[in-house]
C-alpha cells in the first residue's frame, strides 16, 4: 500500500489527473493549514478564510485533468491569493474587514499626501481607460455640470442613451477604486 505523505507534490500532481482521490486527500491535508493562513491573515475572518481554502481545493479538483501545475505550492497559494481578492471584490468578506480597510484609508489619505496623488492618478487612468464616448458623456457631466438633457442635445444622443453611459461610467469607476484603492490600502498598510 502507498504512503502518500512519503510521496513528492510531482508525485501526488500525477497520481490526482488520474483521478487519485488518496493523493488529493494528501494535498488536501498537507496544504490546508497553510492556505488558511494566507486567507486569514488578510481578510481576519476565519468562515471566509475556510470557505475561500475549500473553494481552492474544489478548483483542483474540477479543474485536475486540464491544469498545468509545474509546482503545486506555488500554485495553490496563488490560487487562495486569487480567491481572497476576489473575495473582497464582490463583498463576500467580513464587514470587519471593510471597516479596518475604512480606517487605515483615512489614516494613510490624511498622512500621506503621496497616497493622496496615487489615488488621483488612479482616478485619471480610470477615466482614460473609458471608450471615448463614455469618457466624453462622464467630463461633461462631472467636469462641465451639464444634465443629461444637455449632454444628450450637445452629443446629438438620447437621454437614455447617455444614462447608460454614464452608468457604464460610474461601475467603472466605483469598481476600479473599490478595488484598486483596497489593493493599494492592503499592500501599503501591510495587512
Amino acid at each position: 500500500m502507498t504512503n502518500y505523505s512519503d510521496l513528492t507534490d510531482s508525485q501526488l500532481i500525477d497520481l490526482l489527473k488520474s483521478d487519485n482521490e488518496s493523493a488529493f486527500t494528501e494535498i488536501y491535508n498537507r496544504y490546508w493549514k497553510p492556505l488558511f493562513d494566507t486567507a486569514y491573515s488578510i481578510i481576519q475572518d476565519e468562515d471566509s478564510s475556510k470557505d475561500i481554502v475549500q473553494n481552492v481545493f474544489i478548483s483542483l479538483w474540477q479543474r485536475r485533468k486540464v491544469s498545468d501545475i509545474q509546482s503545486l505550492k506555488p500554485y495553490l497559494q496563488q490560487a487562495a491569493r486569487f480567491l481572497v481578492l476576489k473575495a473582497i471584490r464582490a463583498n463576500q468578506t467580513d464587514l470587519r474587514f471593510y471597516e479596518r480597510v475604512k480606517e487605515i484609508t483615512s489614516e494613510i489619505l490624511n498622512d500621506d499626501p503621496l497616497i493622496f496623488k496615487e489615488q488621483q492618478l488612479l482616478i485619471q487612468n480610470l477615466l482614460n481607460s473609458l471608450p471615448e464616448s463614455c469618457r466624453e458623456t462622464f467630463r461633461l457631466s462631472r467636469e462641465e455640470g451639464y444634465t443629461y438633457k444637455q449632454i444628450a442635445s450637445h452629443l446629438n444622443i438620447s437621454e437614455k442613451a447617455v444614462e447608460k453611459r454614464m452608468s457604464k461610467s460610474l461601475k467603472h469607476m466605483r469598481g476600479g477604486l473599490n478595488w484598486e484603492l483596497c489593493v493599494a490600502v492592503i499592500l501599503a498598510s501591510g495587512l
